[in-house]
């Protein structure tokens, strides 16, 4: 049975690839990081899919490898990314425009340049503090998940909450706060 695919894992991975690419982006900061996290995590949830589905929350599972998988390349890859001390500034040639009654353009600029920021901000985090403020604000988790999800208790999540809002605020601009 090891080489044959396990009944359902087609299905399930069809029906939540782009919520796993989703939060893989928003964990890695880059497309090509988020499809290797998704393609590494389901390469190691492939041999147990089936105990995984029978016991009922693959969900879960799922999501604990991946955030066990994006937190171990911190040992694998060396650190590669290398956070700035002042993530929030942007170019003069890219400074946030201000909005106008009938400017659509100057709106969906802004709105990309707050996912620049956002994405740059959220790189800027040790990768405890980013898998943190990703599950509670973007997968929507809730602390006791969050804590289920990274193997740790309610007051760790609590703490690395707290860190990392504090370093996001930090780098924040008083006006977009």
């Amino acid at each position: 049975m090891a080489d044959s695919e396990p009944r359902g894992f087609r299905e399930y991975v069809a029906a939540r690839r782009q919520g796993l690419l989703a939060v893989g982006y928003v964990l890695t900061g880059s497309q090509h990081g988020a499809e290797d996290l998704v393609q590494a995590t389901l390469v190691k949830v492939w041999p147990r899919w089936n105990r995984v589905a029978d016991a009922g929350d693959p969900d879960a599972y799922v999501r604990k490898a991946m955030l066990n998988t994006f937190l171990s390349w911190r040992r694998r890859d060396g650190g590669r990314e290398i956070p700035s001390d002042d993530v929030a500034a942007l170019p003069s040639s890219l400074s946030r425009p201000q909005p106008t009654a009938d400017s659509g353009a100057g709106s969906a600029l802004t709105g990309v340049l707050d996912r620049v920021v956002l994405r740059d901000l959220l790189r800027a985090l040790p990768r405890r503090q980013r898998a943190v403020v990703v599950l509670r604000y973007y997968a929507d988790l809730t602390e006791a998940q969050v804590a289920e999800a990274m193997g740790c208790s309610v007051g760790t999540v609590k703490s690395q909450h707290a860190k990392a809002l504090a370093t996001l605020r930090r780098h924040t601009p008083a006006e977009d706060r």
